[in-house]
């Protein structure tokens, strides 16, 4: 159904200064969101990359959010960060101390670059992007939804390992990057009920106050799998027929 050159790549280590920070920068301008865990801590916490400098071979990163991560920075305990970009997945370990300072009254993490970082092409199916007349309603829930109520949005594009979204306002309080809520339905045609998805990137736009989310399926049945499948195969074909009406 889906072309072999969208099949999973392994992953890379990069361990060039130059590959290294052109990677760094592309999470940077992207204001990509990270994931930090701590060793032996089962918390996550969401940070970005705010500064890359070549010159002087450092990384600075975001306050973290919760704060209370901040503390084990203090303490200088190793941590990993993964972000990712475009479907790669763009990880590295980081074993030295930073430096806790304030650029114009934001708080930041400053530290060397690290000496690598492993770049994995994950995404393993064609990503279809919903036209803005056509999109699906969703609703994530779930015992760790935090506040009264489901949340309920638009779908914006889906692959057959997971989908992007929309939520009116901002609602980043309410979720948790890494945690995996049990009861996300998608209504027709997609009609799925009740998929439990793993929720990977989470950012508000203030711009537009609107708060999008990506998340990664999780132990999909398989009748649910198949009709992802089907669904995301009538979009390419959609697309590719919108594409050659263009010529």
């Amino acid at each position: 159904m889906f072309n072999e050159s969208d099949a999973p790549q392994p992953p890379k280590v990069l361990n060039t200064p130059l590959e290294i920070v052109a990677n760094l920068r592309q999470l940077l301008d992207s204001h990509d969101p990270l994931i930090i865990t701590f060793h032996e801590r089962s918390q996550r916490f969401q940070s970005y990359v705010v500064d890359v400098d070549r010159d002087s071979n450092s990384v600075a990163l975001d306050e973290m959010i919760p704060r209370d991560g901040e503390k084990f920075i203090e303490n200088g305990e190793p941590f990993r960060v993964e972000g990712f970009h475009d479907g790669v997945r763009i990880a590295w370990d980081c074993n030295s101390p930073l430096t806790i300072t304030e650029v114009d009254g934001h708080r930041s993490y400053r530290g060397p670059l690290p000496e690598e970082v492993v770049y994995h092409q994950r995404r393993n199916a064609f990503r279809a992007a919903l036209k803005l007349s056509q999109l699906v309603d969703v609703t994530l829930d779930g015992t760790h939804i935090k506040g009264n109520g489901a949340l309920r949005g638009k779908l914006l594009d889906i692959s057959a390992t997971g989908c992007k979204m929309r939520f009116e306002g901002d609602v980043e309080e309410r979720l948790q990057l890494g945690q995996v809520y049990e009861r996300f339905k998608a209504g027709n045609p997609l009609g799925l009920v009740d998929v439990m998805v793993e929720l990977r990137h989470l950012h508000f736009e203030e711009r537009i106050n609107t708060t999008f989310a990506g998340v990664r399926f999780h132990n999909l049945s398989g009748q649910a799998q198949r009709k992802i499948e089907s669904f995301v195969y009538q979009l390419q074909r959609e697309a590719r027929r919108f594409d050659k009406d263009d010529y």
